[in-house]
């Protein structure tokens, strides 16, 4: 190769490097406004991002991309585990993780600040970015679905839904927040999980579940089958 032509590919290997970072950075700009929800912002999201910041959530948790990875991701968190576990997470930190190896240090943080820092949570969880992060990506939830010929559909869509965040079956999965659901099927009917399932709160009015609003008619019927068999 002479130097001719190796000036040549530095030289154009450059100029089409920078014509595309350039204009992929305008194209990101075009879309912020679509791809964000701007109008969403009000002054509760933005208390709760002070909230966020005075308590250094950051130096523990990841959200959007950013911060430690001590704890879990944060971007989804409302999704996950529901407005009442976050609350609880935050205000009862000691009884929320007793059985955790995981801890997290209580702040005193005050109820009225809590909702705010919720406000927070629900906003970036709304931020269009792409399905991420994987562990609460409704796509590849809905990909790991498919159940192989050893596990039934229901135990299939339990396993990848996020269930077991919350939840254990034998010892396995979950941080142990809910209860373990290895006999459930002794204690409740099928048709029982399916309404506890859809509304914890019309069965339990403690219960901090969220409401499963993600699953369909038919995955919500298959999860409860393949629970209530669990006796």
């Amino acid at each position: 190769m002479t130097k001719k032509i190796a000036f040549h590919i530095f030289l154009w290997g450059t100029v089409s490097s920078a014509a595309l970072f350039l204009f992929l950075t305008w194209d990101t700009h075009v879309q912020v406004v679509a791809l964000s929800n701007v109008d969403r912002l009000s002054d509760q999201v933005v208390a709760g991002k002070r909230e966020f910041e005075k308590y250094n959530c950051n130096d523990c948790h990841t959200i959007l991309g950013f911060g430690g990875y001590y704890a879990p991701d944060l971007t989804k968190v409302v999704r996950r585990i529901g407005a009442e576990g976050v609350r609880y997470r935050v205000m009862h930190p000691a009884k929320a993780f007793e059985n955790s190896w995981r801890k997290m240090p209580r702040t005193g943080i005050k109820e009225p600040q809590v909702i705010d820092l919720i406000a927070f949570f629900r906003w970036v969880g709304n931020i269009d970015n792409s399905d991420w992060p994987p562990q609460d990506s409704l796509t590849r939830a809905k990909l790991r679905m498919i159940a192989s010929s050893e596990i039934s559909p229901g135990a299939a869509i339990f396993m990848s839904s996020g269930c077991m965040n919350c939840h254990s079956l034998s010892e396995d999965g979950g941080r142990k927040f809910g209860p373990a659901l290895n006999t459930v099927g002794r204690k409740l009917s099928r048709e029982e999980i399916e309404n506890y399932i859809r509304n914890p709160k019309s069965r339990n009015p403690q219960a901090m579940m969220p409401p499963q609003t993600k699953l369909t008619e038919m995955e919500l019927k298959q999860v409860s089958e393949f629970l209530s068999g669990l006796k």
